[in-house]
């Protein structure tokens, strides 16, 4: 015969809430536990002290700038027309790679652009490059520097 037992009888359940929280504990436990074991220990070395070089007296970049009435510059320094050939030569001879940069102002003449194009090149230099503007940028003050993208177009009329 079976006999009712007087304790009302209860499934087993596993709660998932505590067990994660147990879990996380655990987790920063081993963590700070862990964290707390590692000691950096490290060995004085004397090192020697590096010295830089001296910056190298060759110059092997110059930017040559055209203005209005062939007016001449070397890194700022206006040449009277005479002067421009035996610099470059100079030039050329101190770095034989030395790179040249041209430019010109809105007014001045493409001829004498031209002409200085022609002095560098009979001094043997071959590494030349151009500093130009859109067709409608003002003049010194308000051109942009090499390789900064073109100004957004004007938006078109409203009828």
């Amino acid at each position: 015969m079976r006999l009712a037992s007087p304790v009302p009888k209860k499934r087993a359940r596993i709660e998932i809430i505590p067990l994660i929280d147990i879990m996380f504990f655990l987790l920063a436990s081993f963590m700070m536990v862990s964290l707390s074991q590692t000691h950096m220990k490290g060995i004085r070395v004397n090192l020697p002290a590096a010295i830089a070089p001296p910056p190298s007296p060759v110059k092997d970049y110059v930017s040559i700038k055209v203005r209005e009435g062939n007016v001449v510059t070397f890194d700022n320094q206006v040449l009277t027309d005479d002067q421009v050939l035996p610099r470059l030569y100079e030039l050329h001879r101190a770095n034989p790679e030395i790179k040249v940069s041209i430019s010109a102002d809105l007014m001045a003449m493409h001829g004498d652009v031209i002409a200085v194009l022609d002095k560098v090149r009979s001094a043997g230099i071959t590494k030349v490059g151009y500093q130009i503007r859109a067709a409608g940028a003002q003049g010194a003050q308000g051109a942009q520097p090499p390789g900064a993208p073109p100004p957004p177009p004007a938006p078109p009329p409203k009828p």
